[in-house]
Parts: structure tokens; C-alpha cells; sequence
């Protein structure tokens, strides 16, 4: 056990002690904040006013448009389509709507928007969710049906109530940020497992081609040595990860003062995304219900999901760290060796990332049990589930089942991973296949 820990002392200070390990720690999360805060900065400095002209001959549209309306400024004028053209040409406005006489009396009848320049596609959006909500106000006080009533029928468009298995009320909010949550989590995983497998593997690559390998087990039993380069290499990454969430997280309650016409401009900015999540985001700002969702995140038992995936985390990397270093110890020089012998174990992570993006969505599948619950998936799928909670997303059961069948993987993988790892070290100048592998692990001593 000392020879492990030396061993897994020494990849540890190796790698840390490293100026790239400064680098990538430090640098990529502060990189990210300033092209965050970069982003949004430009994006509200950017905006300028897109002024048009609205000329309503059937009056269908009058006092519907507000004179402002976000970057958006409509500004009612008198003028035919040809008019309107010249005062487009002479750049007097950036674009103008024009509705006939004839309006509302088919359907067949459109109102005509003409641009200066060609629109993206966000714009258009914009554009399409002001004028679509002003026409339907209109249609509704045609049918006579009041303002107040307006209000009070778009106040109560939501009469379902959902609720949980233990009575709580659960919103749209909450299942939005859970999943969220675990896609963000399972990603995490995901990307944790390739990243730091094929760390391990490499080094243990290295040190099989300039064959320090050989010096080490003279006096390292080989399963000590590789139990302490994963160990050395994991504490590494979870070191590593822990910096980026704290630096990530400081850095983000920093921006608003390091840049405060940031921060208020962000209180104002349009929302971004799609016409319906543009209009679902004004409509959540215009209702007060943003601190709805900062109350529902509240609700979101992030004790349970930072511990999950901690356990996760390290189980999920402890066992595809032993196949990753198994590869490492079984090739040499050349690359595409690895890559034929990584296949079989790179496809159940794809499969395990494939499987997290339906769980999200429905927790309770059989096809996210299953994942959850099969230990070369479970550290990707079970934050899927776990992120809706505990019994609603997974039951205390199935959490713990899966956690037991990641630990005797772990234990099983480490000892089939140490044989093929004692015979592969010190193997030289042949092409090696899963088969030939699993004949080391399964040979008697």
C-alpha cells in the first residue's frame, strides 16, 4: 500500500507541478468568463434601434404597436408601398410595414414587410412575435371582448397542475432546470472519462516506451503500480475539476461588478433563443416569475446531485481508468494499436451519452433503468435521473443497487486490469488483440 501511494504521490506532483496544469486550470475558466462577459457586453453595447415605419390604411393596426419595443421602434406614417420604398432607399428607416385598406375583410389578405438589409433569422423571429401578438389582440377586441378580459384569459392559460408522487407541486421551471442539471452533469462525466482515460492510458504508454516501466516493477509490483497511477491521475482531475467549479462559479458572481453596466443591461437585454423561447422568457420577465424560478431552484436538492456525482465521478474513472491503462500497457509505438483496442471500450460511454439525453427527458424509461442501473453506463446516466430526484427521478433502491454494481465493477475490472496489465508492460514488438488480453487476465499466476 506505501508503494501505491508513492507511486500515485509521484504522478500527482508530476502533472500538477507542471506549467500546462497552471495553464489549463487557471486559465480555461478565466478564458471562459472573459469571452462570456465579452459576449454579452458587445451584444448590448451592439444594439441599435431598428426604427419602422408603419403605414396602417385599414387602421387595423392602431394603437396596438407600442412605440418601443425592445430594440424595435415603430413609428406610424402616411404613404403608399411606392412612398414608403423611396423613404427605404433614402435610408429614413431600416425597414416598414404596410397594411392595406383591405385587411381583415380575407384571409387571403397579408400585410407587406420590406427591409433595408436581409434580416437573421432572431430578428425575424422578433419581429414576427410583436406584430402576431398585436394582430391577435385586435381580432379579440373585434369579437368584443375587452382588454380586462384579454388579461385575464392570458393570466390563467396554464390549468394544469402537475404535481410529484409525494404531492408536491412541480412547474415547467423545475423540470426545466433539472434537466438541465443532468445533462449538464452526465456531460460532464462524459467528457471526464475520455479526457483522464486516455491521460492514464498515455502514461502508461510512455512509460512502457522509454521503459521506465521496467526499472519501477523491480521494485513495484505491477497491479501496485498501476492502482497508483490511476489513483495519482484521478486526484489530479477531481483537484482540477474542484478549481474550475469554484473559479467558474466566483467568477460569474464577479462579473456584475467588475462590470456593472453589464449586469444592468442584463436585467433589460432581449432574451436569445427561439421565437417561442423569446416570447416564454419576455413573458416570464414581464410576469415577475423570474424569482419563481430562483425559488424553484431552491427546491432542486443539490446536496444529493454534487454528492452523486462525486461517487460517480470517481467510480466511473476508477473503472474505465483500469481498461484505459490495460490498453496502455498492452501497445507500443504505435497509435492506431490503441485506437483498434480502445474501440470496445469507448463504445459503452457513447452508448451511455446516447442513452443520458432520453433520460433527461423521461427518468422512469426502461431504457434509463437499465442504463442507470449497468455499471459501464451508470456514471452518465444516473445523473440524468438523480437530477429529478429522489423517489421521482430514481428510487433510494435502484440509487444504491447502482452504486454497489459500480463498486464490484470497479473491484473486478482493477483485478482483470492488473494481470493484463503485469504480462503487457514488459511485452515488446507484438501486435496484441482483446483476445490474446483477456488470456493474460484469466491465466493462472
Amino acid at each position: 500500500m506505501n508503494k501505491t501511494l508513492l507511486v500515485a504521490r509521484r504522478e500527482f506532483l508530476t502533472r500538477v507541478q507542471k506549467k500546462t496544469f497552471l495553464l489549463t486550470t487557471i486559465g480555461v475558466p478565466l478564458l471562459i468568463a472573459v469571452f462570456y462577459a465579452a459576449v454579452i457586453f458587445f451584444q448590448i453595447k451592439s444594439t441599435d434601434n431598428y426604427v419602422i415605419a408603419v403605414s396602417d390604411e385599414s387602421d387595423f393596426l392602431s394603437g396596438k404597436l407600442k412605440e418601443k419595443k425592445g430594440d424595435f421602434e415603430f413609428k406610424a406614417v402616411q404613404g403608399d408601398t411606392t412612398t414608403l420604398r423611396k423613404q427605404l432607399d433614402a435610408k429614413t428607416y431600416d425597414a416598414y410595414l404596410f397594411v392595406p385598406k383591405t385587411f381583415g375583410s380575407s384571409v387571403t389578405d397579408s400585410i407587406e414587410f420590406r427591409s433595408a438589409k436581409t434580416m437573421g433569422f432572431l430578428t425575424r423571429e422578433k419581429i414576427e412575435d410583436i406584430i402576431g401578438n398585436a394582430m391577435e389582440e385586435r381580432r379579440w377586441l373585434q369579437m368584443n371582448i375587452s382588454k380586462a378580459a384579454i388579461d385575464s384569459i392570458r393570466k390563467h392559460n396554464d390549468p394544469i397542475r402537475y404535481t410529484s408522487s409525494a404531492g408536491t407541486k412541480e412547474t415547467g421551471s423545475k423540470a426545466g432546470i433539472s434537466y438541465g442539471v443532468g445533462m449538464l452533469s452526465g456531460f460532464l462525466i462524459y467528457i471526464i472519462l475520455f479526457v483522464y482515460g486516455t491521460m492514464v492510458m498515455r502514461g502508461v504508454m510512455e512509460e512502457k516506451v522509454s521503459r521506465i516501466a521496467e526499472v519501477i516493477v523491480s521494485s513495484v509490483k505491477p497491479f501496485q503500480l498501476m492502482m497508483g497511477k490511476i489513483t495519482g491521475i484521478g486526484a489530479v482531475g477531481l483537484v482540477q475539476f474542484l478549481i474550475w467549479v469554484l473559479l467558474i462559479f466566483g467568477i460569474q458572481l464577479a462579473i456584475p461588478l467588475i462590470f456593472p453596466e453589464v449586469g444592468t443591461a442584463l436585467q433589460s437585454a432581449p432574451p436569445v433563443g427561439t421565437g417561442g423561447a423569446m416570447q416564454a422568457a419576455e413573458n416570464l420577465k414581464n410576469s415577475g416569475a423570474l424569482n419563481g424560478i430562483m425559488s424553484e431552484l431552491q427546491t432542486i436538492n443539490f446536496t444529493l446531485i454534487i454528492g452523486c456525482f462525486l461517487f460517480y465521478f470517481l467510480g466511473g474513472y476508477l473503472v474505465y481508468s483500469a481498461l484505459f491503462a490495460a490498453v496502455g500497457s498492452a501497445v507500443n509505438e504505435d497509435p492506431q494499436d490503441a485506437q483498434t483496442l480502445l474501440f470496445p471500450i469507448m463504445m459503452p460511454i457513447i452508448f451511455a451519452f446516447v442513452i443520458m439525453t432520453n433520460a433527461v427527458n423521461d427518468p422512469n424509461s426502461s431504457m434509463a433503468v437499465f442504463g442507470s442501473l449497468f455499471p459501464l453506463t451508470s456514471p452518465i446516466v444516473m445523473m440524468a435521473r438523480v437530477a429529478h430526484g429522489v423517489p421521482d427521478g430514481v428510487t433510494v433502491a435502484q440509487l444504491l443497487i447502482s452504486m454497489g454494481l459500480l463498486l464490484l465493477t470497479f473491484v473486478g475490472t482493477t483485478w482483470v486490469a492488473g494481470k493484463i496489465y503485469r504480462t503487457g508492460i514488459l511485452l515488446y514488438g507484438k501486435k496484441v488483440t482483446w483476445k490474446e488480453m483477456l488470456k493474460w487476465a484469466f491465466r493462472s499466476n
